[in-house]
């Protein structure tokens, strides 16, 4: 099974989202997704709960976390949100950077925006690394 990493830096937002969206859409026997950051928060922002809570997700008890070597060794890939050079480099660790802004002092219908950017690009990914079940497909 992969493990993919979703990290920004204070695991309150993007990576929060992309990890539901990922959990939610992919096979689990396939992948899974972790977030966490490099500075993370004390809690997932408000408006996330809240505009994830429209997609059908719950956030309100997700709770931030560091984003470490240990746990970046045990992934197949890597995806950083506006961490940049904080997050931590492991050799042979595919990486890719997704330029999403950050929602924390967004009004609430750009934290929307955010949040159906990142569900496109997770639907993107799950396509590109065949992390869907065949049969949901359609194939």
């Amino acid at each position: 099974m992969k493990k993919i990493i979703f990290a920004c830096v204070h695991n309150a937002g993007r990576s929060q989202m992309a990890a539901a969206f990922f959990n939610q859409l992919a096979d689990p026997e396939l992948a899974q997704a972790v977030s966490a950051g490099t500075q993370p928060g004390d809690q997932v922002h408000p408006a996330v709960v809240t505009v994830m809570r429209e997609a059908y997700i719950d956030l309100s008890q997700a709770q931030p976390q560091k984003l470490t070597d240990e746990l970046a060794h045990e992934a197949a890939m890597l995806i950083t949100m506006g961490c940049g050079e904080a997050c931590p480099h492991i050799p042979g660790l595919r990486r890719e950077d997704w330029p999403l802004r950050d929602p924390k002092s967004l009004p609430i219908e750009e934290v929307r925006a955010v949040r159906d950017e990142i569900r496109q690009r997770v639907r993107d990914l799950l396509e590109r690394e065949d992390c869907v079940e065949r049969q949901r497909q359609g194939c």
